[in-house]
C-alpha cells in the first residue's frame, strides 16, 4: 500500500526515533509498503519518520541510480534501529532532496565513509562500513531518525534563500507527483 509522505512542518519529522524490537506490530507489512511507497515517489531512501511513525526504521536502495553496468555498487538494505560508529574521510559537497520537502534541492557536506551498526529486517545484528553515496544516503535517513532534516545542514545563505518554499510547503503548499501529508 502506497502510504502519504509527511510533508516538512510535520512535528513527527523533529522527532527522535524510538528503538522497535521484533515484535513491532506488522512490520513485514510495514516495510513492504514503505519500498512501495518509496518507488512510487522515485525516491532512493525512506525513513519511518516520513511516513508518520516515530522509529528508528528506514530502508535505502541505490542500485536504481547507479549506472549502467555499476549497479552492484549499490545497496537495498532495511536498517532498523541503527547507530553510527564512525564517520571518516574528506567532507564532500554532494546535492540533495528529500521527499518530505519537495522540489527544494541543496548542497550538503558530510564525511564520505560511515560505519554503521544496525538490524536488518530479522533482526540479525550488522556492522558495516560504507563509502560515496552508499553513506551519503544512509546519512541522509539516518538523520531522518535523529529528527535532523537536510535543510538544516545547508549553509546559511541557502538557508535564507529557501526559507519562504519551506514555510509554503508547512502551510501545505507544495507540488509533488506523490501523495503529501501536511500539518492540519
Amino acid at each position: 500500500m502506497i502510504l502519504p509522505i509527511y510533508a516538512y512542518g510535520q512535528p513527527v519529522l523533529k522527532k527522535v526515533g524510538e528503538p522497535i524490537d521484533k515484535d513491532y506490530p506488522n512490520l513485514d507489512e510495514l516495510i513492504k509498503n514503505m519500498w512501495e511507497t518509496m518507488y512510487n515517489a522515485e525516491g532512493v531512501g525512506l525513513a519511518a519518520p516520513q511516513i508518520g511513525l516515530p522509529i528508528r526504521l528506514f530502508l535505502v536502495d541505490t542500485v536504481q541510480s547507479m549506472e549502467e553496468g555499476k549497479e552492484d555498487e549499490g545497496i537495498k538494505r532495511v536498517f532498523i534501529n541503527a547507530q553510527k560508529v564512525q564517520e571518516t574521510g574528506k567532507h564532500w559537497d554532494y546535492e540533495e532532496g528529500c521527499l518530505s520537502i519537495p522540489n527544494i534541492r541543496g548542497d550538503v557536506s558530510r564525511p564520505e565513509v560511515l560505519r554503521i551498526r544496525y538490524m536488518d529486517e530479522n533482526f540479525e545484528e550488522h556492522e558495516e562500513t560504507f563509502d560515496g553515496i552508499n553513506a551519503r544516503v544512509i546519512q541522509h535517513e539516518y538523520d531522518h531518525i535523529e529528527g535532523v532534516l537536510f535543510t538544516q545542514l545547508l549553509k546559511p545563505i541557502k538557508k535564507k534563500l529557501i526559507k519562504r518554499k519551506l514555510d509554503k510547503i508547512s502551510r501545505g503548499k507544495a507540488d509533488a507527483t506523490y501523495r503529501l501529508k501536511f500539518r492540519t
